[in-house]
C-alpha cells in the first residue's frame, strides 16, 4: 500500500447535496481546492471528523472527475449522523484510497455490462457507471438496472434523468417497489424485473444492494444462465480500518479491505457460511 493512503489530508466540503430524505451527497477537495488523491473505481476513503469519529465510505465520483471527490452517505449512525448536520465550508479529513478496484480496464474491458444496484448501493457503483460512460468506446452495450422503495429514494436521480437518460451511453431500466402517484415507471422488486428484462446470459453482471435483494438478484441470475464467474460485488460496508490491521473485515481466510472490497461470487463461494 502506498504509505500517504495512510496520511489523513485536510480537507474541505464544498457542496451539499440532499439526494433523499437519509443520503446526501458531499463534494471533498483539499484545503488548497484540489481533489484529495487518484483513485480507481470501486475504491474507498476514511473520512473524520475529530473528536467525533471516522468511517469508511465508497468514493462515488468518477477518478475521470479531476477536480473534487464525491461521496453519497446515508444517514445510519454517529458520524453519519454528524455529517448530515455539516454545510459547505465545513473542514474533515480524508486519505485514501483503500481496496481492490473493479476490473474496469481488463476483465471488464470489451463486454456488454449489466449494472444492478438496489437502494444506497448506487453509491459504490455510480463511480464505475461514469468511468464506463466517459470511456464507452472500450465497452460493449451498458445496461443499468436500479431501483428503490420509492421514487424519493432513488439517488442521483436528478442526474440518472438528465444524463445517464439522456447520452445514449446506456439503457436506463429503474423500478421502485410499490406504486406511487406521479411514477409512470416500472413497478416491483429488483429480482423480479432482472427477469423481465431477460438479459442474454454473454454478459458481465456487477450487482450491489441490500443482502436480501442480493440473494434473490444472484438466484434469478443463476437461473437465467449466468455463472458466478460473470457476477461481481463490493463489500465495502464490511471495510474498517483499510489496512488489514483491526481484523474486522475478516471472514475465513480473506480481509475485505486487502483482498476486497471488490469480489466476484465464485470467489465468495470460498468464504465460510459467517459470510
Amino acid at each position: 500500500m502506498n504509505k500517504e493512503a495512510l496520511i489523513p489530508k485536510l480537507g474541505v466540503i464544498t457542496d451539499v447535496r440532499i439526494d433523499t430524505p437519509d443520503v446526501k451527497t458531499f463534494r471533498v477537495v483539499t484545503t488548497d481546492g484540489v481533489k484529495p488523491f487518484e483513485h480507481r473505481p470501486g475504491q474507498c476513503a476514511m473520512l473524520s471528523i475529530p473528536g467525533v469519529g471516522e468511517a469508511m465510505f465508497s468514493i462515488t465520483s468518477s477518478p475521470t472527475n479531476t477536480e473534487f471527490m464525491e461521496f453519497s452517505i446515508k444517514r445510519c449512525g454517529c458520524v453519519t449522523e454528524w455529517l448530515h448536520q455539516a454545510e459547505a465550508g465545513q473542514q474533515v479529513t480524508i486519505r485514501g484510497p483503500y481496496g481492490k478496484p473493479f476490473p474496469v480496464d481488463d476483465e471488464f474491458a470489451g463486454k456488454d455490462l449489466v449494472f444492478i444496484a438496489g437502494g444506497i448501493a448506487i453509491a459504490p457503483l455510480r463511480s464505475v457507471i461514469n468511468y464506463c460512460r466517459h470511456y464507452r468506446d472500450r465497452y460493449g452495450k451498458i445496461d443499468i438496472v436500479y431501483g428503490a422503495r420509492s421514487k424519493d429514494d432513488l439517488v442521483d436521480y436528478k442526474e440518472i434523468v438528465d444524463e445517464w437518460c439522456t447520452d445514449g451511453g446506456a439503457d436506463v431500466h429503474l423500478t421502485i417497489d410499490r406504486e406511487q402517484e406521479g411514477w409512470d415507471g416500472h413497478v416491483g422488486f429488483v429480482p423480479s424485473y432482472v427477469k423481465e428484462l431477460a438479459f442474454s446470459t454473454d454478459k458481465t453482471v456487477i450487482l450491489c444492494g441490500p443482502p436480501i435483494m442480493i440473494k434473490f438478484t444472484l438466484e434469478a441470475l443463476m437461473e437465467m444462465g449466468f455463472d458466478k464467474k460473470q457476477i461481481y460485488t463490493t463489500l465495502e460496508m464490511r471495510m474498517k480500518c483499510g489496512i488489514g490491521k483491526c481484523g474486522r473485515c475478516n471472514v475465513g481466510s480473506k480481509y475485505i479491505c486487502k483482498d476486497g472490497p471488490v469480489f466476484r461470487f465464485d470467489e465468495l463461494d470460498e468464504l465460510p457460511d459467517e459470510y
